[in-house]
């Protein structure tokens, strides 16, 4: 059964059909929160998926994709920080989504775990042939989901830099992120 969700979520088909559908897929979640949503959870909401977006953005910050091994900022912590950080941001989504969370919540977390392990392991056979041995080398130091918190000392934890940021669009993401809820906070507030 593991080997044929796995295989679900490596078909390039159903990944290509996601790809397009996944617009859709935002509105009809826009939907649902209209209809559904909490208003009472959008402050705790909003600050997980806050956290989330905050992990992205030192992400962002951090990363020079395709060009050389990233091991500064939070990829000295763990090897795939923006996969985490998004975890968290769709977690304050779904958290939003009234008593139906108890539901939905491990649902997603199934879900995203299967996503996430499974588009992992297609980007390290990618940056392993792309980087070589150094990227070999980072992976076998630092793990690949939870993070180390014993190097947080690390000086190059410290490392954020905004013209990276601006390059890899963590300005849009963040933008993005606070216009959603925004815009979902004023309808929930106002028109329901």
């Amino acid at each position: 059964m593991l080997d044929a969700i796995h295989g679900f979520f490596n078909h390039p088909l159903a990944r290509k059909i996601f790809l397009k559908l996944r617009y859709v897929l935002f509105l009809g979640v826009l939907a649902l929160l209209a209809l559904n949503a909490d208003v009472s959870r959008l402050l705790p909401a909003f600050l997980i998926s806050l956290f989330g977006e905050a992990i992205q953005l030192w992400s962002f910050a951090s990363l020079v994709k395709n060009e050389q091994l990233t091991a500064r900022g939070p990829y000295v912590l763990v090897r795939n920080p923006m996969y985490l950080g998004r975890f968290f941001l769709i977690l304050g989504i779904v958290l939003l989504l009234g008593d139906n969370y108890i539901y939905i919540t491990p649902a997603y977390v199934v879900f995203y775990y299967f996503y996430m392990v499974n588009r992992v392991g297609r980007e390290e056979k990618r940056l392993a042939g792309l980087l070589g041995q150094p990227y070999r080398d980072y992976c076998a130091r630092v793990n690949r989901f939870l993070p180390a918190f014993g190097r947080l000392f690390d000086p190059a934890v410290r490392f954020f830099n905004w013209n990276v940021l601006y390059r890899n669009n963590g300005h849009w993401n963040l933008l993005a992120m606070l216009l959603f809820y925004g815009v979902l906070a004023g309808y929930l507030i106002y028109f329901r």
